[in-house]
């Protein structure tokens, strides 16, 4: 049953993580060869870094001050936040930022480590299972950052091999002008025929994250639920930001698939409506530093920017990967939402024949995916 007003929080639609299914890189000779064998202090990662953020800004400096990021995203600007962030803080840093689907930048990456070509220091996707597979290859240094102690389990490899620097839900959002008082409750309500042609999505098939919250109110509601859905004359679009922004302009009343709050303020125009025993979906950004960048200085201090208590602090959905920063009022931590299923996403990307098996479903309910991918086409190597 729907939780009571007191209890209710509101989702408000933000511009969302780009997902995709990860691939192997394919080539042969010196250049596919995976890197030397790790150390074993390497391997364990070593102890948790002591130095100031600032004694880290003087050895990227010293280092050459040049760093290299690939970031899963939606569009080209989707991380001009992040970016002018860092460099207000570390303004000497020559920051070269890329934005693309993940499922774009980690095949990219593999096909770098197949010809020796590689252009990234740091990658920061939402494909999840890439970071466990490069680890097992050797190709991520085994690192912590300070705090990595306070980060949450799930949220960590143990080693240090990756991290989660940030958490995003998604889920299904409406604007409150366009509603008006007859606001759904649930995803189950977006069947009723009164919302057909009102409702903008991303495609499930098209994006992993959506294709997972699609898959748990699939499993909550039936294939009832999808095939009514598909009835409802859905506007669906690439890119995981597009239903926010068809629902921010008023072009539509509900989105289904972006990502957002629950403690956005009563006066928002656009929020979600999470109740009690309905899901949505949530994951950890995980992030890492390759063992064969060129400017692992620089790295290590974006890491430990990304993690350091004013930066989780001033976390956009009031959530951290951190155990020893409160929430934003009225948050519980992440991983105690039971329907945001945090634990299930990793799991759900590493089996890639089930995700095949649920892309390919859903494609004969909504049809095959059109558009040019959203952040453009980048090609072997952006930021080069």
């Amino acid at each position: 049953m729907p939780i009571s007003p007191s209890r209710r929080r509101l989702l408000t639609t933000g511009a969302g993580a780009a997902l995709g299914l990860g691939a192997l890189g394919l080539g042969s000779g010196p250049a596919a060869a995976s890197p030397t064998a790790a150390s074993p202090q390497q391997r364990s990662g070593g102890a948790e870094e002591t130095r100031s953020l600032d004694e880290l800004y003087q050895a990227a400096l010293a280092e050459g001050g040049k760093l290299v990021l690939y970031a899963g995203g939606d569009t080209p600007t989707q991380q001009d936040g992040t970016k002018a962030a860092f460099l207000r803080r570390f303004p000497d840093i020559d920051l070269t930022l890329v934005v693309d689907y993940s499922k774009y930048h980690d095949v990219r990456v593999d096909n770098q480590f197949a010809t020796g070509t590689l252009v990234p220091d740091v990658v920061q996707l939402q494909t999840v299972q890439d970071f466990v597979r490069w680890k097992s290859q050797g190709r991520l240094l085994s690192y912590k950052p300070a705090g990595f102690s306070q980060i949450h389990d799930g949220f960590k490899d143990p080693q240090g091999a990756w991290v989660a620097i940030g958490v995003i839900a998604f889920g299904s959002m409406y604007g409150t002008d366009a509603v008006g008082a007859d606001a759904p409750r649930t995803p189950l309500d977006l069947i009723d025929p009164k919302w057909k042609g009102r409702i903008a999505s991303s495609y499930p098939h098209d994006d992993d994250a959506v294709l997972y919250l699609y898959a748990q109110y699939v499993k909550r509601y039936g294939w009832e639920w999808a095939a009514k859905l598909a009835a409802q004359d859905v506007q669906f679009a690439r890119g995981s930001h597009t239903p926010g922004a068809a629902v921010r302009s008023g072009q539509k009343a509900i989105g289904i698939g972006g990502s957002g709050s629950l403690n956005s303020a009563p006066s928002s125009p656009t929020r979600f409506l999470v109740a009690e025993g309905h899901p949505f979906m949530a994951w950890g950004q995980r992030a890492a530093i390759l063992r064969q960048a060129a400017h692992p200085a620089a790295a290590r201090l974006y890491l430990n920017w990304q993690l350091s208590t004013a930066q989780q602090q001033a976390s956009f959905n009031g959530w951290s990967v951190r155990t020893d920063i409160t929430p934003a009022a009225g948050l519980k931590p992440i991983w105690e939402y039971a329907d945001a299923h945090v634990d299930g996403f990793p799991r759900f990307m590493a089996d890639r024949a089930e995700v095949e098996r649920w892309k390919q479903t859903f494609a004969l309910y909504f049809g095959e995916v059109t558009g040019a991918p959203t952040p453009g086409t980048l090609g072997l190597h952006p930021g080069a």
